[in-house]
């Protein structure tokens, strides 16, 4: 099939597949003069790679488990690409619940020094110089 037909299998565009072959994420491609022909081995290939984006990977990050596959990934590498994603999204889930109550403490803190005034939302002018006032004198 020519890239017109794997890109509608696949949905991705033509620009998107040339660039996957660029890289060597799908194996060596059959030319036909030259047209490149793809297989079901690279509707696959671009299928797992859309797919593996979709779930935050970078292609950089893929390189290494497709690069010079021809039809079958690397599927060991890819559970350790797999690991190592799933590490670093739980060292962000952390983090962010890090920031989450530093934010809380600081909100606290800035309605603390509005006193009573910090429950009902002041328009934007009022609020910056009752903090000036309020936060200067404590």
């Amino acid at each position: 099939m020519y890239i017109g037909e794997i890109a509608r299998l696949t949905d991705a565009s033509p620009k998107a597949i040339r660039h996957y072959e660029s890289l060597g994420l799908l194996g060596r491609v059959t030319r036909a003069g030259s047209y490149r022909v793809y297989s079901e081995n690279e509707v696959r290939q671009i299928k797992l790679i859309k797919q593996a984006q979709a779930l935050g990977f970078r292609l950089s990050e893929l390189r290494a488990v497709l690069e010079g596959h021809s039809g079958e990934p690397d599927w060991l590498g890819l559970t350790r690409q797999i690991d190592l994603k799933r590490t670093g999204i739980r060292e962000e889930i952390q983090r962010l619940r890090s920031l989450d109550v530093h934010l809380g403490q600081i909100n606290e803190e800035i309605r603390s020094c509005l006193g009573d005034e910090g429950r009902t939302e002041p328009k934007p002018d009022q609020y910056r110089n009752r903090m000036r006032d309020s936060c200067e004198s404590k």
